[in-house]
């Protein structure tokens, strides 16, 4: 999903979860918000954290977008609907919103 895609989403009747995998460090630095943050290290003991949202578009994102394709597809295959944000944070900052801090 494009940094535009993504935008629309969240603005739509059923917005996506966003999932962010990637450290509490770079949470800290910058993040797009709503968001939760399941470091990719950490989402298979933590998966199930996300049971009570099977149904809904799940988002994830990274740093720069190859993180969040090893989420997104993890995540896919426990039933979710999750896809990655093309370009992860960067793209949103450089295309979005140039409030959230790029690192």
């Amino acid at each position: 999903m494009s940094a535009t895609e993504l935008k629309e989403a969240l603005a739509s009747a059923n917005p996506p979860l966003l999932v962010d995998v990637r450290t509490p460090h770079e949470h800290e630095i910058a993040a797009i918000t709503p968001s939760l943050l399941l470091p990719l290290h950490e989402i298979e003991e933590r998966a199930e954290e996300l049971d009570g949202h099977k149904g809904r578009p799940i988002v994830v994102y990274c740093h720069l977008g190859v993180r969040s394709l090893d989420g997104a597809a993890y995540l896919s295959s426990l039933g979710h609907d999750a896809v990655s944000l093309a370009g992860g944070i960067e793209a949103w900052s450089c295309e979005i919103d140039p409030k959230v801090p790029r690192y």
